[in-house]
């Protein structure tokens, strides 16, 4: 096929342009900013656009199809010559099922947890020689592209993200892909801009579980109660199986001691959610005749899923991870994790308000003892990114009782990173939780600092 993306700098889409040209089709594209890394990895397959910005001469009579980027305006002069010559158009989910049609696909929903369920299920398979193609939203460790697409594999495993398909398309993305396996991991609202209400959220997540094909599954997260909600509700048929939060021990040398049936798995994993969602990953893989020792036995190197709660450096006295949470159930989950995992250790937690939702006013009060589990709690925003995205301007005095006080709120990176090094002992762990990176800090540099300061 000749496949032209309008908007191929996206994270999905840059993953979606190299599978796809992996695959052997005639792939081109555009956009009018290409940040790294998707800009060296487009070069590296001989796909970047030779010039930045639309040119409608890149369209033409000789496209299959044209797919289309959430980040493109409708008015495109791109997507109205498309249009005009009546090319067909495609949101890169709508894509991903039109290749996965006449495969099992199974897709990995939920509010929070949906990367490292994913990221489980693709590391497990990988051992166990299971041939899938895959889609997932994040760059893990061990791959260099993120979707993958072929004629061979007859199972396609996809992140099922709740926001909308392309700006044509509002359709949240998980509505397209009509699994014959879901997963809903816990629902908590996000994307307010898009999803005003809770009632509204919720409702996607309905009208999910009811594409899903005849006699399907669906694997649910049974200690979730929104989720409980939506499966005692399901109007078709379908074959519910639950899974909850297993037996566990703290192992003192790192990691967590699972109980399955008698038997004890030493994992690298820690963090009652984390674990959690493996019981998700192993429902899902039984649902495919796959025995559940056999999967715990490919997940006992299982190290997580990048940037969430992974470790940045560490040494006799100190160390560090970062995460990617910003819901405040994603923050309570880690911040907890951490602590739990080592209560006698100082816990330094640091979020960065990042997201749209994060930073709307009347969203704040959703983050009430969120943070309550680190002994020291320090929030971040940037009243310039609030500006950036339009949103009514909000006060260190507003985030601060939105958190339910017992944070620090701080407008400046450089206080940041002053704070930390203030609040540093011997025996402390520091947790750095954003979907960006507080504005420049390097996580790898800055931890490395760290442990020299306590080591002189």
């Amino acid at each position: 096929m000749n496949i032209h993306f309008i908007a191929i700098g996206g994270s999905a889409m840059h993953n979606l342009a190299i599978a796809l040209n992996r695959k052997g089709d005639q792939v081109s594209g555009s956009d009018d900013e290409i940040f790294e890394p998707s800009r060296s990895r487009l070069e590296k397959e001989s796909i970047l656009p030779d010039k930045i910005g639309w040119n409608t001469n890149r369209i033409h009579t000789g496209l299959n199809a044209i797919i289309l980027g959430m980040h493109a305006r409708i008015d495109n002069p791109e997507l109205l010559k498309a249009k005009k010559l009546n090319i067909p158009i495609y949101s890169y989910p709508e894509f991903l099922y039109e290749q996965s049609k006449n495969k099992m696909r199974i897709v990995i929903g939920g509010s929070h947890g949906k990367t490292t369920i994913t990221s489980m299920i693709l590391h497990a398979f990988k051992k166990l020689n299971v041939d899938v193609d895959y889609m997932v939203g994040a760059q893990l460790d061990g791959y260099d592209c993120m979707v993958k697409i072929t004629d061979k594999a007859k199972i396609m495993i996809l992140e099922g993200d709740e926001y909308l398909s392309s700006p044509i398309d509002r359709r949240p993305k998980f509505h397209l892909y009509k699994p014959n396996i879901a997963l809903i991991s816990g629902i908590a609202w996000d994307h307010i801009n898009v999803f005003p209400t809770f009632k509204n959220y919720l409702s996607q997540f309905e009208i999910f579980c009811e594409l899903i094909e005849d006699d399907g599954v669906l694997v649910y997260n049974q200690e979730d109660k929104e989720v409980l909600h939506i499966t005692n509700n399901i109007s078709k048929k379908t074959n519910l199986v639950p899974y909850s939060t297993p037996n566990y021990q703290i192992n003192s040398d790192g990691g967590t001691i699972l109980c399955v049936d008698d038997k004890q798995y030493k994992l690298q994993l820690f963090g009652a959610h984390n674990l959690q969602n493996l019981m998700g990953a192993m429902s899902v893989a039984q649902s495919i005749k796959i025995n559940k020792h056999d999967f715990l036995n490919a997940m006992l190197d299982f190290t997580g899923a990048g940037k969430r709660l992974q470790k940045v450096t560490a040494d006799n006295d100190f160390i560090m991870f970062k995460d990617f949470a910003h819901s405040p159930s994603k923050l309570k989950a880690t911040t907890s994790a951490v602590k739990e995992q080592f209560p006698n250790k100082k816990l330094i937690a640091c979020m960065e308000l990042h997201t749209f939702s994060s930073l709307q006013k009347n969203f704040l009060s959703h983050y009430t003892d969120s943070m309550i589990k680190a002994d020291v709690a320090i929030v971040y925003f940037n009243p310039e990114v609030v500006a950036h995205k339009k949103l009514d301007p909000i006060s260190i005095k507003e985030v601060y009782n939105g958190f339910g006080g017992n944070v620090k709120v701080i407008n400046s990176t450089n206080d940041v990173v002053k704070n930390i090094n203030e609040e540093l002992r011997k025996n402390c762990c520091l947790l750095m939780m954003s979907s960006g990176n507080f504005d420049g800090i390097n996580y790898e540099i800055f931890g490395t600092e760290l442990i020299n300061k306590l080591n002189i």
